[in-house]
């Protein structure tokens, strides 16, 4: 599978897919796992050069051989980012979906694309994708920010971008906007004039997307780096909470990331997992709705239905509303999801007990709360929350005020 030049090899691809797909009788074993990939997958991503100006407790994130990251590339997909003349009728861009204050989400339940279309998932934090060996909320096939970019830009169903079959259009466009033609001759001095083509504006999004590291949260300066005085006691308390047996929450968003997929210098195997937690369950039998059936999608299993990665949860108290399709709206409501052990809709066509849902992870069992100990939950969930990197200038609009000069942009 090789798309505008990056990919994994169609071997690397299905021993993915068939680690995705795996299902063993212990929830443990079916839900989270090693992925074991094919050699010529791990040979695919290496370390990188790169100053990514981390903290030694974070680990450096691995980048694939053919798209080293470099200061100019990721200049270049930073003013890539901000652009709409990436979409067919130039009125979005990426950062139409992923808001540098929303920690790179759009704080809507789903996305318009150019035509209005909407995306059937909510949109994923970009924050520390560099970390994910599989991107978006369950498609065990993208395995690399390269393969994801091309989604938005090139896809139909729904039309997000736009731009599929028009990728010549695009490189005139940029070639017409004088900013851009120096920029790709630095980014890319191997191509021949530093060419303006889909395989390079996908190589420097990629790039620019890869830098967008949080790590300096109340939460990592108490927890990693010794600060007694960053965090509340109530954070504290929370901490213990989510990390504790009675909960299970770390079970899904244990690691560094807060998550359960992840890839790294550290780590190069590489670990996936997706989760049923019970947020539907339309027929009794663990049904979810038809245009969101998760894993299932794309491995065809019944055991699969349901089935999504968990998202980091670092900034988590900015990118409301939450769940794969943006149907819980609060954090206090998603915290009454899971002490339920699943949500219930009383009526309409989405009804139906979740915490009944024979399909559910084993690690969404419910549980109690005082009204302290919710407090102290969320505390901690918002001591998550790293305020500089939502203004960090690195990360934003290169162009000014968001208007850049783009006939009939808005």
């Amino acid at each position: 599978m090789r798309s505008a030049g990056v990919g994994l090899s169609c071997a690397a691809v299905a021993a993915a897919l068939a680690f995705a797909a795996s299902g063993a009788a212990d929830d443990h074993a079916r839900e989270k796992a090693q992925a074991t990939l094919a050699p010529d997958a791990l040979a695919f991503y290496g370390p990188s050069a790169y100053n990514w100006k981390l903290p030694t407790w974070m680990p450096r994130p691995l980048e694939p051989r053919d798209n080293p990251t470099t200061e100019a590339k990721v200049e270049l997909g930073r003013r890539l980012f901000y652009d709409r003349r990436l979409s067919v009728n130039q009125t979005r861009s990426c950062a139409s979906c992923h808001l540098q204050a929303r920690a790179f989400t759009d704080g809507r339940p789903v996305s318009p694309g150019a035509f209005g279309d909407l995306t059937p998932r909510n949109s994923m934090t970009l924050v520390n994708s560099a970390y994910s060996p599989i991107l978006t909320w369950a498609n065990p096939l993208l395995h690399t920010l390269e393969q994801q970019v091309l989604v938005p830009l090139l896809g139909r169903e729904p039309i997000e971008m736009g731009m599929a079959g028009r990728e010549q259009e695009l490189a005139v466009r940029l070639q017409a906007e004088p900013i851009y033609p120096p920029l790709f001759a630095r980014a890319f001095p191997e191509a021949t004039g530093g060419a303006i083509s889909l395989a390079t504006v996908v190589r420097a999004l990629a790039a620019f997307e890869r830098t967008l590291l949080s790590y300096r949260s109340p939460y990592d300066r108490y927890r990693y780096e010794g600060d007694v005085e960053a965090v509340s006691s109530s954070a504290i308390r929370g901490e213990a909470l989510f990390f504790s047996e009675r909960l299970e929450c770390h079970h899904c968003h244990g690691n560094f990331n807060l998550n359960d997929s992840v890839m790294h210098e550290r780590n190069r195997l590489g670990e996936v997992a997706f989760h049923n937690t019970g947020l539907y369950n339309l027929d009794g039998k663990g049904a979810y709705p038809p245009d969101n059936t998760g894993l299932r999608e794309h491995t065809g299993r019944p055991e699969d239905m349901g089935r999504f990665k968990a998202p980091t949860l670092r900034n988590i108290e900015v990118t409301a509303p939450y769940m794969h399709d943006g149907s819980i709206a609060t954090l206090e409501e998603v915290i009454d999801h899971y002490a339920a052990g699943g949500r219930t809709i009383a009526s309409g066509p989405r009804a139906g007990a979740g915490a009944r849902n024979p399909l559910k992870s084993s690690f969404v069992p419910g549980f109690t709360l005082t009204a302290e100990e919710r407090a102290d939950l969320l505390a901690f969930l918002k001591s998550l929350t790293d305020g500089e990197f939502l203004v960090d200038p690195r990360f934003s609009d290169p162009w000014g005020d968001g208007s850049q000069p783009v006939p009939g942009g808005k």
